[in-house]
């Protein structure tokens, strides 16, 4: 696949960055713009609208998933412990996709929710033949997704909500077991 311009990865950077920081509302065009450092006019050669601009996001998440999927499916630790290792966000582009795709669906974008459950659907599928049975895949997207929210309210607070290194590969052993 071919690299997109870099105009419209500063633009698509600063949308998400706008969601992530600002939320669905304050994530204009003009301010997308103002954010990328381009021209209205610029922004709109790339995006001829928001819901372009969303859309492209959104294709962005769908790459990042798929790029995730391939690491995931070749990590020699396994699908199932690379998912809940990966589960503790590190601030990389896939994190912040997800995040703004969040923000977008908490908006009321349908696109953006029916894209998270897509990518959550598609996370599962290539983990389901890692576990046992429903449960233990249950089980195993609960427990990433319980230290992905944890992380985000662990990364400004004094606590600290996630297992790290040793604690970490001791949750991972856990679920592990609970699900082979």
């Amino acid at each position: 696949m071919p690299r997109p311009p870099l105009a419209r990865e500063k633009v698509l950077d600063a949308f998400e960055e706008i969601l992530i920081i600002e939320g669905e509302r304050a994530a204009t065009l003009e301010a997308t713009a103002r954010a990328a450092g381009v021209s209205k006019g610029g922004l709109l050669y790339h995006f001829g609208s928001k819901e372009e601009l969303e859309g492209g996001l959104l294709e962005r998440l769908d790459h990042l998933t798929t790029l995730d999927l391939e690491r995931m499916t070749a990590a020699e630790e396994g699908p199932v412990a690379y998912y809940v290792r990966t589960s503790v966000m590190e601030d990389d582009a896939l994190d912040r996709a997800l995040i703004a795709a969040t923000r977008l669906a908490q908006g009321g974008s349908t696109r953006a929710g029916d894209m998270l459950r897509e990518t959550r659907r598609r996370w599962a599928a290539t983990i389901r033949p890692h576990v046992r049975d429903n449960a233990s895949l249950d089980l195993v997207m609960l427990v990433s997704d319980g230290l992905y929210f944890n992380n985000s309210l662990d990364v400004h607070g004094p606590e600290r909500l996630v297992p790290r290194s040793h604690e970490l590969a001791d949750l991972i052993a856990l679920v592990l077991k609970a699900t082979a």
